[in-house]
C-alpha cells in the first residue's frame, strides 16, 4: 500500500507540474512530464477503484454482520462482488507495476532481409513487409519506408522502415528474429513444398539526446545511387553511406534524390543500432538476445513458422499455434502478439527474470 501510495503522490505531483508555465516553456521537459503523466494515470485510474472496492467490501461486511436472515443472502451476494473486484483489480495493479522496458513509446525501425532460399526468401521477405504493414494499419500506427531493394521478382532483398505509435515497440519487439516459410514457391514447376526464411530485425528509434555521436568518429561517402535504368536512375551523388569509425557499424540509404534526406535517415538508424549497441552493452543478457534475433538466417533458427499446406502460424518460442495463416499475414498479429505480451508477463510475475 505504501507503494501505491507513492505512485498516487508522483502522479500528483506531475498533473501539477504540468500546469506550471516554468515547464511549458521547455519542449523537452514538457515531452518527459507528458509521458511520465500517461504512464501513470490508468495505475491511479486502477489505484482508486481498488480503494473503492475495498471501501464496498467492509461496507457490506457490515451490513451483513446487521442484515436479518431474509436480508443475508444478497449482503453476501454484494461481499462477494466487492471482493472479487479487490482481487482482480489488484491482479491488474500488478501487471502495471511491473518493471517498465525502457524503449516503451519509441517507434520501431525495423529491417527485413531475404535470407536462406534465394528468390523465394525475398518474395517471402515482402510478404512480411506486407503483414507488418497490415498491422500497423489495424493498429492505427504510422509507417515510413526508409529505403528498400526490390528483387528481380519483386520480392525484397532489404527493406528499412519506421513504425510510430505509443505502443509500437511494446508489440512489434517479439518480432525480432529468423521467419520460416514453408509453401509451393511460384519458382517451383513439379508442386514441391520449399522451406525459405527470412529475418526481422527490431530497433528502437533513439532521439539524439540519447546517443550522442562526435562528428569526428564518422565517415561520410556520397555517391551515385543506383536506379532501375531509363528515367529511374539518380544523375547526382544522393546516395549516402555513414560509418560509425569506433563501432564499425555503416548504413547506407539511397532512395530519396536529396543528398541531405539520405543522410538524415541513415542518421536516425545509425542512432537505433548505436543505441541498441549501448543497451548491449550495458546488460550481457540483452546482448544475448539482440545477436539471436537473426543469426545466420538458417532456416534451424527460426522464431516463427508460417506453413501454407497446414494454414498455420507457429510461434516455436512459446509453442503457439494459429491456424489462421491468411489472417495473420493479412496483418492480424493480435492473437499471437497477445499470447507472446501474456509469456512475458507471466514469467515476470514468476519472476523469472525480464522476459
Amino acid at each position: 500500500m505504501d507503494r501505491l501510495d507513492a505512485v498516487e503522490d508522483e502522479f500528483l505531483t506531475v498533473e501539477a507540474e504540468l500546469s506550471d508555465g516554468a515547464v511549458h516553456s521547455d519542449p523537452s521537459m514538457l515531452r518527459q512530464k507528458t509521458k511520465r503523466y500517461k504512464e501513470l494515470a490508468p495505475i491511479v485510474e486502477l489505484i482508486r477503484a481498488h480503494r473503492a472496492a475495498v471501501d464496498d467490501a467492509a461496507a457490506a461486511s457490515e451490513l451483513l454482520a446487521m442484515a436479518t436472515p431474509e436480508e443475508r443472502e444478497s449482503m453476501r451476494a454484494e461481499l462477494a462482488t466487492a471482493e472479487a473486484d479487490i482481487e482482480r483489480i489488484a491482479e491488474e495493479i500488478r501487471l502495471m507495476l511491473l518493471p517498465r522496458d525502457p524503449n516503451d513509446g519509441k517507434a520501431v525501425i525495423v529491417e527485413i532481409r531475404g535470407a536462406e532460399g534465394g528468390e523465394e526468401a525475398n518474395l517471402f521477405a515482402r510478404d512480411l513487409f506486407e503483414m507488418y504493414s497490415g498491422y500497423a494499419a489495424q493498429e492505427g500506427w504510422k509507417i515510413e519506408v526508409l529505403s528498400s531493394d526490390v528483387s528481380d521478382l519483386g520480392g525484397l532483398n532489404q527493406t528499412t522502415f519506421m513504425i510510430n505509435g505509443d505502443t509500437t515497440w511494446g508489440h512489434m519487439k517479439f518480432e525480432g528474429g529468423t521467419h520460416r516459410v514453408q509453401r509451393v514457391p511460384v519458382t517451383e514447376s513439379q508442386g514441391r513444398i520449399h522451406t525459405s526464411s527470412a529475418t526481422v530485425l527490431i530497433l528502437a528509434e533513439a532521439e539524439e539526446v540519447e546517443v550522442e555521436i562526435d562528428e569526428r568518429d564518422l565517415q561520410i561517402d556520397v555517391y551515385r545511387a543506383s536506379g532501375p535504368g531509363g528515367q529511374g536512375v539518380n544523375t547526382t551523388d544522393s546516395a549516402v553511406r555513414i560509418t560509425h569509425k569506433p563501432t564499425g557499424i555503416a548504413v547506407a540509404m539511397q532512395d530519396e534524390r536529396s543528398q541531405l534526406q539520405n543522410r538524415a535517415r541513415a542518421m536516425t538508424v545509425l542512432r537505433a543500432r548505436l543505441l541498441q549497441a549501448a543497451q548491449d552493452e550495458a546488460d550481457a543478457k540483452a546482448s544475448v538476445e539482440r545477436k539471436s534475433q537473426v543469426g545466420t538466417g538458417g532456416r534451424g533458427e527460426k522464431i516463427r513458422t508460417y506453413n501454407y499446406k497446414e494454414n498455420r502460424v507457429t510461434d516455436h518460442r512459446i509453442g503457439f499455434t494459429l491456424y489462421q495463416l491468411q489472417d495473420v499475414l493479412a496483418g492480424n498479429l493480435t492473437p499471437v502478439v497477445e499470447a507472446l505480451i501474456a509469456d512475458e508477463r507471466a514469467k515476470q510475475l514468476a519472476g523469472g527474470g525480464d522476459a
